[in-house]
């Protein structure tokens, strides 16, 4: 998943005749985080490693607005991923968690650094240390989440917001995207290259495999 959507984002970027690209999810979940399983591996690539990077890093590169529709389940990067887009609209069904800190990890995709300039220190803290899962209308409060809209009508509304940036000047809207991530997109690349480090090690302590394992165990007895 994360190479080939690192792969569409730099294609849509790269291709003249695409001015918005819109990610969104299938079967009522947008995503549900990385597969807990590969995290019991001590292969860094089959957890937190090249493919994830290449992503986070595609994400940040983006010249051109990204508009997300999400909806169901958005865990992990499926939160993440959205402080790398311009416009974000959820069903009302959605629910958003970044529970590093309980798998004994840490933040990922330069969210460290993204959430306290978007949403201020005190948020970004509660949202990754805690690690409590967030409602679409308190992500929308929080300022995560444009508009929070009916099942139904979500994906459509979505659709049109990015038909309505499609419509206008390309260079005018990618010059204004640039002007507003001014500086960021330098710092976010450091902090996404150091958090994968951190994530890594942190992974291989006997703390976080413990976790893990208590979270296979337990899925496994259902």
């Amino acid at each position: 998943m994360y190479s080939a959507l690192a792969e569409g984002l730099r294609w849509a970027d790269n291709a003249d005749d695409v001015r918005v690209t819109l990610i969104r999810g299938v079967d009522n979940c947008f995503t549900s985080g990385n597969d807990v399983n590969g995290f019991v591996s001590n292969d860094s690539d089959s957890s937190q490693g090249r493919p994830s990077q290449d992503l986070m890093h595609a994400l940040n590169d983006s010249k051109k607005p990204i508009v997300a529709a999400i909806s169901g389940l958005a865990i992990g990067i499926g939160t993440t991923l959205l402080f790398h887009c311009d416009l974000v609209y959820a069903s009302r069904d959605c629910f958003l968690q970044m529970p590093f800190t309980r798998l004994g990890l840490c933040p990922e995709a330069g969210s460290s650094y993204l959430l306290p300039r978007q949403l201020g220190h005190q948020r970004a803290s509660e949202m990754l240390l805690l690690g409590d899962r967030m409602s679409a209308e308190q992500a929308r409060d929080y300022g995560v989440v444009n508009e929070v809209l009916d099942q139904a009508d979500y994906l459509d509304y979505a659709m049109t917001k990015a038909r309505q940036l499609a419509a206008l000047p390309a260079d005018s809207v990618q010059t204004s995207k640039r002007l507003i991530k001014t500086g960021s997109p330098e710092a976010t690349r450091a902090v996404i290259n150091d958090e994968l480090v951190e994530f890594n090690r942190l992974l291989q302590t006997p703390e976080a495999q413990a976790i893990v394992q208590a979270f296979l165990a337990k899925s496994a007895a259902k």
